[in-house]
């Protein structure tokens, strides 16, 4: 590690596999290729587990990265070194305010779940922590305006449509309705720099029998594919052949989700009631396959063209990715807040389809009327 890469510059809430094999991993590659952005506290908040792990391994782990690309089979490790410590919240939030008030800190990045937006009623301003990740926030950025440090750069990295300006528009109603100072939720919503972004990278358990799991707890298997795309509304932060910075994310955010997402879903869908339990085997499959592709290229890209780049390319690869050879993605891990998500991936394609065809897409029409995979997650 660059030893001026050391100073703890950046705060993260969520210590789970997917950042640690995504933007973790990238700032230990920029910082090794010198490009000086710092280290990462993690902030865990259920259970302490794998803040146990890091902290045992001294924030270094293992990342496996597996599948195809470019027409041939990749299958590397790398090492990641970014992370300093972990901090659990429950037991440690002295810690975590005494991070918030560091003049070196800069950023805070977060992965929370599908529920990691939702506020709670109970949570109260005087809470240590609070219970619900904005109302921690919230604190965080409370401390760091309290102690006088300047504004920080909130990357949130949940699968979100506008994810910054949602977590921005909670904070400030969370604010209020504490009747926080005007000069504090002023700052909170000028002083710092909220960058809607969109995440893209496959990161899945470590088989049971990797050579690499006996040592290495933290261990996480991804496909080479990764999209990073930030909005551009301040000065780079990160360069990283993963990492877009554009003026608006959400063209990126449309394309993945309606297409990967999309697939996702429908496959779900169509794969479970017939036995399937992966999504390679159900790809594989000859007649699945198919159908598969005639969602794709004849229902959902055919909306898309025009509006985002390259979505016939993406489908492509996105199949390539489904395929992944190493992988055994469950679709059980896809079925969970089942409804919500067809809302969001699958529903619009179908209104747009009719809107701009003047006819039912048949395909989608057939996965909306199926009922609901009976999927213990």
């Amino acid at each position: 590690m660059n030893t001026n890469s050391s100073s703890e510059t950046i705060l993260q809430f969520g210590a789970g596999r997917f950042l640690r094999a995504f933007a973790d991993l990238f700032i230990h590659q920029a910082n090794e290729a010198g490009q000086n952005i710092g280290r990462i506290v993690v902030v865990q908040s259920t259970g302490d587990e794998r803040a146990a792990a890091l902290n045992r391994q001294k924030g270094c782990y293992h990342v496996a990265v597996r599948g195809y690309a470019d027409g041939g089979v990749v299958d590397r490790i790398e090492i990641s070194a970014s992370i300093s410590r972990a901090l659990v919240a429950a037991v440690q939030w002295d810690e975590v305010r005494a991070v918030a008030r560091s003049p070196q800190l800069r950023i805070i990045l977060s992965n929370t779940t599908e529920s990691g937006y939702n506020l709670d009623p109970t949570d109260k301003p005087a809470d240590a922590p609070p219970r619900s990740f904005p109302a921690k926030l919230l604190a965080v950025l409370r401390e760091r305006f309290e102690a006088g440090g300047s504004g920080l750069t909130v990357v949130p990295c949940e699968l979100r449509e506008h994810n910054a300006d949602t977590l921005r528009r909670l904070l400030l109603q969370l604010a209020r309705a504490w009747g926080l100072a005007d000069a504090f939720v002023e700052w909170l919503e000028q002083g710092c720099t909220w960058l809607n972004t969109l995440v893209d990278r496959i990161v899945v358990d470590p088989p049971s029998d990797h050579p690499l799991r006996p040592e290495d707890a933290l261990l996480a298997v991804c496909e080479p594919y990764a999209l990073w795309a930030i909005e551009n509304k301040t000065s780079p932060f990160l360069r990283h052949a993963a990492v877009v910075w554009t003026p608006d994310v959400q063209p990126y955010f449309l394309r993945k989700v309606r297409i990967l997402n999309g697939a996702h879903t429908a496959l779900l869908i169509q794969a479970w009631p017939r036995g399937f339990r992966t999504v390679r085997d159900a790809v594989d499959d000859a007649e699945l396959g198919a159908w598969l592709e005639r969602l794709l290229f004849e229902e959902i890209v055919p909306v898309l063209e025009g509006r985002v780049e390259g979505p016939a390319e993406f489908a492509r690869q996105v199949l390539e990715r489904f395929r992944n050879p190493f992988f055994d993605h469950p679709l059980a891990s896809i079925a969970a807040h089942h409804q919500a998500k067809v809302q969001v991936r699958l529903l619009p394609t179908f209104d747009e389809f009719k809107a701009k065809f003047g006819r039912t897409p048949p395909l989608l029409q057939e996965v909306l009327n199926m009922p609901q995979p009976a999927v213990q997650t």
